[in-house]
């Protein structure tokens, strides 16, 4: 660490938690041959400490080292003249290693406080369904793209492999056994599925244009709860100490081993909960369970959760109808045009402009399986007389 440049580089590193523990000791070397205290944080303590806080964003922390830089600079050109040559080399180092030290505390203490807000709504950034990866937001907020034609490991903030991917499937290890819950979140394109095994077993398929927010470990003696947008079908394993809960917006879903498929889309009026297997309990997310209260489904039952009036109501379906988009089949039940647009976008990765209105409210019913855009469009004209075109991944309904 001889040049300005070098020393710049670490530092920007260390507050951005991007140091190894090899160069986080070399900073910490640095300031004891500076003497600015002896009783500077180990590398253990440094690195507990930057893996609690959230990370300065790199023009952050290169301004407010270039800000001390300049101050630090002023006051040397002042004292110039009574400073020999030895002694401002001294001091050089010196400001050097109090930038540091003042970044590290910004980082901490100052910037966690009054970036916190901002930090949190620039790792939630919204999601281009459009685009073809599937993402996997880890705690930290950093991000990796998971390929259904390669294979991946998931690591943890340490390095430790908490997970394993090979193509379509992620599965989660249950050997670590953490003191806080930490989270990940995938999230599915458009015209993409996925599935995911949870630390406890939970087996989970998941539907085009889905975000499924899960801890990466249960802890004992907790709820085990996920956070669901979109639709997802849940195979629980079992555990009466440990409810399996799966929180869609305003409505909880708690199970303690079951089958069941909950749809929670944006455009849907209605969060439908459709049981296959076992029972499942239905109430307000800001509310306790009370199975005396709450609603409870029995198998081949279907619960609407309506978002307008929080109202729950039930009735016997087929089940295989809901559930069949898991190998490929497509179903609408009494749907708008509009809505059925909205998830044949999604499910095929199109574009669609309706420019006959009189259809975006007209009601449908129809059903496919492993049916192309194309089919589904052909469906559409012959039955019902839409007319449209398609060009590339754009239709136009005329």
């Amino acid at each position: 660490m001889n040049s300005n440049p070098e020393i710049k580089s670490l530092l920007q590193k260390f507050v951005l938690n991007q140091c190894t523990p090899e160069e986080t000791n070399e900073v910490i070397v640095y300031y004891k041959k500076n003497q600015l205290t002896d009783d500077f944080p180990t590398v253990e303590d440094i690195q507990n400490l930057l893996e609690e806080m959230p990370k300065m964003e790199k023009q952050k922390a290169d301004d407010i080292f270039m800000n001390i830089l300049s101050a630090s600079k002023e006051e040397e050109s002042s004292t110039e003249s009574v400073i020999e040559m030895p002694e401002r080399r001294l001091n050089y180092k010196k400001y050097i290693s109090i930038a540091a030290s003042i970044i590290v505390l910004l980082g901490i203490g100052f910037f966690y406080k009054q970036n916190m807000t901002s930090t949190a709504v620039a790792a939630e950034q919204k999601f281009d369904f459009k685009s073809t990866d599937i993402v996997l937001q880890l705690e930290n907020g950093e991000t990796q793209v998971i390929s259904e034609h390669n294979s991946s490991q998931v690591k943890d903030a340490k390095g430790n492999v908490i997970g394993n991917q090979n193509g379509d499937k992620l599965v989660y290890e249950n050997s670590s056994d953490p003191e806080k819950l930490v989270y990940n979140t995938i999230k599915i394109p458009y015209g993409k599925k996925f599935r995911l095994q949870l630390s406890d077993g939970t087996f989970v398929h998941l539907n085009s244009g889905t975000t499924l927010k899960y801890p990466v470990k249960f802890i004992a003696g907790e709820n085990r709860q996920v956070f669901l947008d979109g639709e997802a079908f849940f195979d629980v394993a079992k555990d009466k100490k440990h409810p399996f809960i799966v929180n869609a917006d305003d409505l909880n879903v708690r199970v303690l081993g079951t089958h069941f498929n909950v749809s929670s889309y944006p455009e849907d009026a209605l969060t439908d909960v459709v049981l296959v297997e076992g029972s499942v309990g239905m109430y307000e997310s800001n509310q306790e369970f009370d199975a005396a209260k709450n609603t409870i489904l029995k198998p081949g039952f279907k619960g609407s959760f309506n978002k307008e009036n929080a109202k729950i109501s039930t009735k016997a379906v087929i089940t295989e109808i809901y559930t069949s988009w898991i190998d490929g089949g497509l179903t609408f039940r009494n749907m708008t045009f509009k809505n059925i647009i909205t998830k044949l976008e999604r499910r095929y990765n199109v574009t669609i402009v309706n420019k006959n209105e009189k259809l975006a409210n007209e009601k449908f019913n129809a059903s496919f399986k492993e049916e192309s855009i194309e089919n589904v469009m052909s469906y559409f004209n012959d039955i019902h007389g839409i007319n449209y075109t398609i060009k590339n991944n754009q239709i136009l309904i005329k």
